[in-house]
């Protein structure tokens, strides 16, 4: 008799891009914002928390992140790059004023008992991976750093995009960018070769922030005004997506349900002091002030970016924030700690 368990027996990877695939296509049709990351997000959340526990296919994050980050690097222009340097002081206060949230999650944590190693770094706006491995250093939780940001993403994610585009009045899309494959043939691999390079080094996000650098700086030096084919964004989303969604499942929610209330508490009080920052500092500053709050906001630069693109915002702008912000966490994050715990 034939096994007919093939499927059990199958990479646990094979459905995930399916379900993602689904997902993006069903939030396509209600136009959805970000549909394709969005929507595949939340389809393989479902199914995940059906217990049916796909994961994340090999690779598919990374090769996400590396289409994504050419794609945001190509809009660095000699213009746009000479409007961030021009806002290179508000930029800094704007990365230096979302560090101070973290007040606000460290207090929130530290009422509840939580230690103080973990409330430190499950507040901190950098990335996932680095804050846990600096947790890990100072025999913080773990586990419960890395459930901190992968909640405090998922709600970004989930409402910030939703939120700017219902809210803002529609702006008519700019005319497509000119698409180069020679140019492309070129960038593309480089910024992969950095990614691997950067990787090795041990920098922080380097398949993010090593196609943004190639792509960003071959855009100004060379005044290039290019952009990805058509649908290659989308694969994008769709890759980041499904990479995400492999985060939760029925026991990621059920796991200290007290402290992922807090951590849901405070990602909300942070995402309404960042909106309130941003937008007395641009109306201060005159700067755009829906391009300097999605900036602040506390998420990923990847997600935000991708945000700033979709709603035709200053992409420079909110991806030169949360750059600064991230490399400004690498960089104090571990000191503030060290002197925090000698006072």
């Amino acid at each position: 008799m034939p096994d007919r368990s093939w499927w059990a027996k199958a990479p646990a990877w094979w459905a995930t891009p399916l379900v993602g695939a689904g997902g993006g296509y069903l939030a396509s049709l209600i136009d959805w914002p970000l549909p394709w990351m969005i929507g595949s997000l939340l389809a393989v959340i479902a199914v995940r928390c059906t217990g049916w526990r796909i994961s994340e296919l090999p690779g598919g994050r990374k090769t996400g992140q590396w289409l994504v980050a050419s794609a945001i690097g190509l809009h660095f222009t000699p213009q746009v790059w000479e409007q961030v340097l021009s806002h290179a002081g508000v930029i800094l206060l704007g990365a230096c004023s979302t560090l101070l949230l973290s007040l606000i999650g460290i207090a929130l944590l530290r009422r509840s008992g939580v230690d103080r190693a973990t409330a430190f770094f499950a507040s901190m706006p950098g990335g996932a991976s680095e804050m846990v491995n600096l947790a890990m250093r100072h025999d913080a939780q773990p586990a419960r750093v890395a459930a901190a940001h992968s909640l405090r993403l998922l709600l970004v994610v989930l409402l910030i995009p939703a939120l700017f585009t219902w809210s803002l009045p529609p702006i008519s899309p700019p005319p497509p960018a000119m698409v180069s494959w020679p140019w492309l043939a070129l960038l593309l691999p480089a910024g992969a070769l950095l990614a691997m390079l950067w990787k090795k080094l041990g920098q922080p996000n380097p398949w993010m922030l090593g196609p943004l650098s190639v792509c960003a700086v071959a855009s100004v030096y060379f005044d290039l005004h290019l952009g990805l084919p058509a649908g290659l964004g989308q694969i994008g989303q769709w890759l980041i997506g499904c990479a995400l969604g492999c985060h939760f499942d029925r026991e990621f929610f059920r796991s200290a349900p007290g402290f992922l209330a807090r951590v849901l508490m405070f990602s909300l009080l942070a995402m309404l002091a960042a909106a309130l920052l941003g937008s007395a500092l641009g109306w201060l500053l005159h700067v755009d002030s829906n391009a300097l709050t999605l900036g602040m906001m506390p998420g990923g630069i990847t997600e935000l970016s991708l945000t700033a693109e979709a709603l035709h915002l200053s992409v420079a702008l909110v991806t030169a924030l949360q750059v600064l912000r991230l490399f400004l966490v690498m960089f104090l994050a571990e000191p503030l700690f060290r002197f925090w715990k000698k006072r």
